[in-house]
């Protein structure tokens, strides 16, 4: 069992086995309270980092290449079908139009530090 406040590092590959996309996924959420999966040089990811940090949260950041596709899609599928896909506290929040909708309704710190992902 993980003590509360302590988080363990991310694994990307857990002891050489291998895994399926949609697992992969699932541990990778459940790793870090704010995860972003997004194909590499995406605009919309980069939009969604810097506003979690001003906000003073640090996301995971997890950048797919095309050739990835099983990955891709697994991302895309948790993340209600689109990329960028945020994951706050291991729920879907969306892409950046869910990120700006909590922002602005005034529910991203509260929840943000709920999960925590902000200091006190």
């Amino acid at each position: 069992m993980q003590a509360v406040g302590i988080r363990r590092g991310l694994t990307i590959d857990p002891a050489g086995e291998e895994e399926a996309p949609a697992e992969r996924v699932g541990r990778l959420v459940r790793e870090s309270p704010v995860v972003i999966f997004s194909r590499r040089g995406c605009y919309m990811a980069h939009v969604m980092k810097h506003l979690l940090a001003a906000v003073g949260a640090h996301a995971t950041v997890i950048e797919l290449d095309a050739g990835a596709a099983e990955e891709l899609a697994a991302a895309a599928e948790a993340g209600h079908g689109a990329l960028p896909a945020l994951f706050v506290g291991g729920a879907p929040v969306g892409g950046l139009e869910g990120l700006m909708g909590l922002h602005l309704s005034g529910l991203l710190v509260p929840r943000l530090r709920d999960v925590g992902a902000l200091c006190a």
